[in-house]
């Protein structure tokens, strides 16, 4: 019960769209209303009752995608899953909108009047072979004119009849006001909805109107915008507001449906070279030993890419029926119960469905390679010509990141050898085949008290023992030790540093990301904070970003010590009967990382919230309370990640260099 009712109106209006990477296509307060205010192959598929017209689908049923030849016919269903599969989710979203009285309605966030600006006002990415509507449909509603009839004119947002739509009953503007009223369609997303991107090396000129060449499947989309989706009904002076507007580009907080009670939002993850991905043995749940991949940037999902796929539908609303029974979505009131597989397989329609369909997903993901700078227009002249400054980065780079950022690692009899590891790493950056079939990443997990990053996505429970995720965990990740101790800043008092004791049972680490078209995908860190970000997708945008990001990351004293705060006195409501000005200038992460429940009971937070008076700002009791409650008490979104620091300012621009031609 004490999960603030302001986030929760947050949450409840991003849920739709931080699901995996959830967010990405649509936007936000018009409405889909038309109100008086305001190679082609024809195959009936039992995932589609009403087969598409002959041009429109290619993708056995689910919809169309232009051909890529390119592909095998695995790989190309693959593509069409990644792209078009929903797993059922619209029923979820449906149930979403009428739960939240239409704050959250994904047919709501796809008005095709905003198709000429929905990149600017929230990065998001219009479909090619769509237009914008000059007039309303048959219902009355706005949506884009497009060659498959499922599509919504926003990539990873699909089209579905509603099968509980009344006609004599449909009111447009009645259903603006009371979202109970069934609609003629339920819409459902897609991994597309995060994953797809601009194509650093075919930028669109307009990016308002791309096309298929001009998006790639897997990059993630850094330039989009999730909490702008929705603000814009909210005011400064609501500390929702507050908390989305602090929200950094091309980041999803993925945790805030099944609740970790921590504001985490995180860099959508690229995806390249999966076939060269390392893989570690862990304890599974039964007592086997499974080599897996160490999924999420905790290295949570570990218990192989098939169950890690799954979980990722159902947090965009796959089996919600059951998902939502063992969690109460957003405020977390009461206890997460863990999701039974063996249930889901049982009851859940779309299961088998999906999983039937992973393993042609997982031979398409395998197939994508990094886009190198040398090979985008105009990429080269980017790119230094001088031999002698590349070998420098090498040399470098195998002395300060290799040993993380490879996945040609050493052998064990050599690794156990500091100088002969030392010549190891040299002589492979060195080679001239240092980045074929390499992964960029050893993949492991390292504790954050050596990383040092800001620690609030490594302290997500919800995959640890007990929680909503834990039979997609393995044992090994959940007898995790804890990393120790940390000092952390404290922001009210400097002299009086925080000192938090990190939690046993998995939570604490970060798996090493890859490095593969770095230099497409700044800014940095897992949370986006580390550069600056200037929404300029050409190659001489990314490159802009990448300087600032990687200066920023060698030469630590540059960066900004990044706390997002309050930028006005704002109202917090609280479901304690009472409401609460927070001053303006106060941490985020002060109010957005509690658990109230928690904190009321053991810290009478009623008590010390009536003291509050805006005009003397946040201290005392008050903030001692809050420090001690909070579950992530790192306010520094950019620090940490120091590696490299203590080479010359010539070695640090010699790296600069190499990694430039990831």
């Amino acid at each position: 019960m004490k999960r603030m009712r302001l986030i929760l109106k947050s949450c409840l209006m991003l849920l739709t769209v931080i699901m995996l990477c959830i967010i990405c296509g649509f936007y936000g307060t018009s409405t889909a209303l038309a109100s008086e205010y305001s190679e082609p192959v024809s195959v009936k598929s039992e995932y589609n009752e009403t087969p598409v017209a002959e041009d429109a689908n290619n993708c056995d049923g689910l919809g169309y995608l232009p051909p890529n030849s390119n592909l095998t016919k695995a790989e190309n269903r693959g593509r069409c899953t990644w792209y078009l599969w929903t797993g059922g989710n619209d029923k979820y979203y449906r149930e979403i909108a009428k739960r939240t009285n239409g704050s959250v309605d994904l047919l709501d966030l796809v008005d095709s009047r905003k198709r000429d600006e929905r990149f600017k006002l929230y990065g998001t990415i219009n479909e090619p072979e769509c237009e914008k509507a000059t007039e309303p449909d048959e219902y009355g509603l706005w949506l884009d004119k497009c060659k498959d009839p499922q599509s919504t004119g926003v990539i990873g947002l699909r089209k579905f009849k509603n099968p509980d739509f009344d006609p004599a009953k449909w009111n447009p503007v009645k259903y603006a006001q009371n979202a109970k009223i069934e609609p003629p369609y339920r819409i459902g997303q897609s991994c597309a909805i995060c994953h797809v991107a601009f194509n650093p090396l075919n930028s669109p000129k307009d990016p308002e109107h791309p096309t298929w060449d001009n998006l790639v499947s897997a990059l993630g989309n850094q330039y989009i915008e999730e909490a702008k989706l929705f603000s814009t009904k909210l005011k400064p002076d609501n500390f929702v507001w507050q908390v989305l507007n602090a929200q950094p580009p091309g980041t999803s907080d993925t945790s805030r449906v099944a609740t970790d009670h921590i504001n985490n939002p995180n860099a959508i993850n690229s995806i390249f070279n999966l076939g060269d991905r390392p893989k570690y043995p862990e304890v599974m749940n039964d007592g086997s030993t499974k080599a897996v991949n160490h999924i999420l940037k905790d290295g949570a999902d570990s218990t192989g890419v098939a169950n890690a796929s799954l979980r990722v539908y159902v947090n965009i609303g796959m089996c919600g029926d059951y998902w939502l029974t063992l969690h109460e979505a957003l405020l977390g009131r009461t206890p997460q119960k863990p999701f039974d597989i063996k249930t889901a397989k049982k009851e859940c329609e779309y299961w088998g469905k999906t999983e039937a369909r992973m393993a042609d997903a997982e031979a398409f993901l395998k197939t994508i390679k990094p886009m190198y700078l040398k090979n985008a227009p105009g990429g080269e002249a980017f790119l230094t010509k001088d031999e002698s400054v590349l070998k420098r980065g090498k040399i470098a780079f195998a002395n300060s990141c290799a040993s993380c950022h490879s996945s040609k690692q050493p052998p064990a009899e050599i690794a156990i050898d500091p100088q002969k590891a030392k010549q190891w790493y040299l002589e492979s950056v060195l080679s001239s085949d240092f980045l074929d079939h390499n992964y960029l990443s050893d993949d492991k997990r390292y504790p954050v008290t050596l990383v040092g990053t800001n620690i609030a996505r490594a302290l997500g429970t919800n995959a640890t023992q007990g929680h909503v995720w834990e039979q997609f965990s393995s044992k090994t990740y959940k007898d995790l030790a804890s990393p120790g101790q940390l000092t952390l800043e404290n922001p009210f008092k400097e002299s009086q540093p925080i000192k938090f004791i990190l939690p046993s049972g998995g939570v604490g680490y970060y798996r090493t990301p890859t490095l593969a078209s770095v230099w497409a995908t700044a800014p940095f860190l897992h949370n986006n904070s580390l550069g600056e970000y200037n929404k300029d997708p050409s190659v001489k945008g990314r490159i802009d970003a990448y300087a600032d990001a990687m200066e920023k990351l060698l030469w630590p004293e540059k960066r900004k010590g990044i706390i997002s705060r309050t930028t006005q006195n704002s109202l917090l409501d609280l479901p304690l009967g009472f409401k609460a000005t927070v001053p303006k200038g106060t941490p985020i992460n002060l109010l957005a990382n509690i658990d109230t429940k928690d904190v009321i009971s053991q810290f009478n937070l009623k008590n010390a919230l009536q003291d509050l008076k805006p005009e003397g700002g946040l201290k005392g009791k008050l903030v001692r309370v809050l420090l001690r409650a909070n579950k992530s008490p790192d306010f520094v979104e950019d620090r940490g990640h120091t590696f490299g620091s203590e080479l010359s300012d010539e070695d640090k621009r010699a790296l600069i260099e190499f990694v430039k031609t990831f």
